[in-house]
This record gives C-alpha cells, structure tokens and sequence, in this order.
C-alpha cells in the first residue's frame, strides 16, 4: 500500500505540536504489536483524538486506519486527506460496508483504529460501547488493543470552541494490555470488559495528569470539575439527536416542496 500523505502528514503533525508547545506522554507502546492485524479502541474526548491515539502507535512503527464517519470524508480538505491515509469512511446508513472494509484491512496486517463510544463523551467519562470492536477483532482473528487519552478536550471537544494554540497542554497517551477475543466468547461480556480496561486507564491518566483541574470545565464532575454529569451529557446527545433529526425532516420536506407536480 504506498504511504505518499500519511508520513508527511504525521511529521507536519509534530511539528505543529512543538511550535504549540504540547507536553506529549506516550505510556504503553509496546503492547501494540509491531506487525499484523489489531484493533485499537479508544476513548472518544476530542475532536483529534485520532491525530493522538495514531501518534501512540507510532513508536511502534504503525500507522493506524481509522474508522470515521462517512461526512469527514466528504469535507473538501480533510476528504482527500483521509482518503490519503486510507482511513476507512463510516456510513450509518450503511454499516455493512464499513465493517467488510476494516476486516480487511485487519486480515492485510493493518492496525484499525475504532472510537467504541461512536461520539464524543460530554462529560469525559467512558460510556457505554457495542461488540463491534470485539466482533471485528474475533473475525479478523487479531488481538483488541483498549487505549486511553487525555488532554485532547482541552484543545477542541464538543460545545467547546477550539484553543489548539493554547500552549503547554499536557496530553497522556496510553495503551493497555492486548485481549484476545474468541468465537467461543459472549461477545456483550467482551465489550464489557473492554470498557473497563478502557475506562482503568482513563482513571489512570487522570490521576498521572499533572494539571489541577478541580473547578475547570474539561475535569469530569466525579473529580470535581464542572463537566456535565453522564446524566447529564446523555441528555444533551439526545437533545443534538432530535435537532439533527428535526434539521433533516425539514430539508427533506422542502426539496419535496421544490418538485415540480407530475
């Protein structure tokens, strides 16, 4: 597979975050195998993540494909990007073909990068995941490596407007143990237990994270900070999805007031 854009567009990567300043910590690294299949699941609190959860396989010499929606790569700059890549596009509507795609590029030896969550956590707590990282890994026959970030809320998450110039933020980077799901596995129990590891080094990297963020708007409410509570957060993911919905109702019914009459 030829690698045109992806090494530029990681060594572009790091130089920005030295002109930033970020304070990068990669923990880890070497449960991520060096050739061969895997799924990295991570955690899901910024919109970079991917940029970051790719960067902590990169000791290992891996470049990661990830599995994004479907509209990332319809954009006019990141399409072409992502395309270059050869990330995999995520089409709601049509599941079935995103999950052929990353099955093969597991078989191949590729690394795929998969967000359990499918959406970002408002309150940067782990929330609940489905079987399809455990499912992807047990077809494919490929170890299920659970990741963590932290940090990455703070330069651009969610109801939140973008500070990627805001200098010296710390970012943590952690991979757990491999699991090595089986046929013979109920795969829901998997997908538990993956959440778990997921959410220990969550749990972990906030108590290694070397800012205070007791009061601060990107500290989970548990920790006291004043992120909304996963009650909480939950409820405006369903508000965000009702709106979404209400949105495309509305341009569907005035693209059907638009046609002519037969």
């Amino acid at each position: 597979m030829s690698e045109f854009v992806y090494p530029p567009v990681i060594a572009a990567a790091k130089t920005m975050f030295r002109v930033l300043g970020l304070k990068i910590k990669v923990e880890g690294h070497e449960n991520i195998p060096a050739t061969g299949g895997a799924v990295l699941a991570c955690n899901h609190i910024g919109y970079l993540d991917f940029i970051f959860t790719g960067l902590g396989a990169h000791p290992a010499k891996r470049l990661v494909r990830f599995m994004a929606k479907k509209e990332v790569f319809d954009h006019k700059i990141s399409g072409p990007l992502m395309r270059g890549m050869h990330h995999i596009p995520v089409d709601r509507d049509n599941g079935a073909s995103s999950y052929i795609a990353a099955l093969k590029a597991l078989k191949a030896g590729e690394a795929v990068g998969v967000f359990p969550e499918a959406t970002i956590s408002r309150s940067f707590t782990v929330k609940e995941i489905k079987s399809g990282a455990v499912r992807m890994a047990v077809a494919a026959k490929v170890p299920l490596i659970p990741m963590a970030v932290w940090g990455t809320q703070r330069l651009w998450t969610k109801g939140r407007k973008r500070k990627l110039w805001q200098r010296g933020t710390q970012i943590l980077i952690l991979a757990g143990e491999p699991m090595f799901p089986t046929r013979a596995d109920d795969y829901e129990q998997v997908a538990k237990e993956l959440r778990d590891r997921i959410q220990e080094l969550v749990d972990r990297a906030q108590r290694e994270y070397p800012v205070d963020g007791a009061g601060q708007w990107w500290q989970p409410a548990h920790l006291g900070g004043t992120a909304p509570t996963p009650e909480e957060a939950a409820a405006l993911d369903e508000a965000e999805l009702a709106e979404r919905a209400a949105r495309r109702a509305r341009r569907e019914g005035e693209r059907e007031a638009g046609k002519p009459e037969e």
